[in-house]
């Protein structure tokens, strides 16, 4: 998991509780928290382990709980961590006058991001773009028109456009309407960055984009 480190004993990952990088520790002072294991020669990554261990942790900020799956033999310590619950991602750093609607909706995402929901994150992801751009006046046709009416308003660059069209809103599509298939941590996260990026170009330098979109007669 890319969003986790697991060295000596301690997870290292965003803390959902902290909002900050935190260690979860699996003993206090008094002791274990407790485990669960399941005794079964297997292989993880290409590696021979003996042991399944469920093992709660703590967090050493705030004092939240936690729960990992780890691959080991004798030492918990030396393991491989394959699962951690809960565990909160990075949140977007987005201007300050972003309507109240379109930071929820983007939280939501990150929410489900953070229990690996890549699907139902990506999908959310989606539904933000086309709320912020349907918030600034662009609010007839699909996505698809709505994405290519800000760029010939000059309110998002080429480029820019080509990224939400790719990340974004085909990813989207392709969740919503689409048969099933897999979406990773890497797609999500393209779709994410550019996300952010188009929230940005339209909230950064607010007074700017206000006056294009009222010369372009959508506020």
């Amino acid at each position: 998991m890319k969003n986790i480190k697991y060295e000596k004993g301690l997870i290292k990952c965003i803390c959902p509780v902290c909002e900050a990088l935190a260690n979860f520790d699996y003993k206090s002072s008094s002791g274990d928290y407790g485990s669960f294991a399941i005794e079964k020669p297997h292989q993880f990554n290409s590696k021979n382990y003996s042991r399944i261990i469920y093992q709660l942790f703590s967090c050493t900020g705030c004092g939240i709980g936690g729960v990992a799956k780890i691959h080991c033999n004798n030492l918990l310590r030396e393991g491989e961590v394959e699962d951690f619950y809960p565990v909160g991602i990075e949140k977007a750093k987005i201007p300050n006058n972003v309507p109240n609607e379109i930071l929820s909706e983007l939280r939501e995402a990150e929410l489900c991001a953070s229990i690996k929901a890549w699907r139902a994150g990506s999908a959310m992801l989606r539904s933000v773009l086309e709320k912020v751009l349907t918030k600034n006046g662009y609010n007839k046709g699909n996505l698809k028109d709505k994405i290519n009416a800000a760029n010939e308003d000059g309110i998002i660059t080429d480029s820019r456009a080509r990224r939400a069209h790719n990340e974004v809103r085909v990813l989207g599509n392709d969740v919503l309407h689409d048969e099933w298939k897999a979406v990773t941590e890497d797609d999500f996260g393209a779709s994410y960055h550019y996300c952010q990026r188009i929230i940005e170009d339209l909230y950064d330098d607010r007074d700017t984009v206000e006056n294009i979109l009222k010369v372009k007669g959508r506020i």
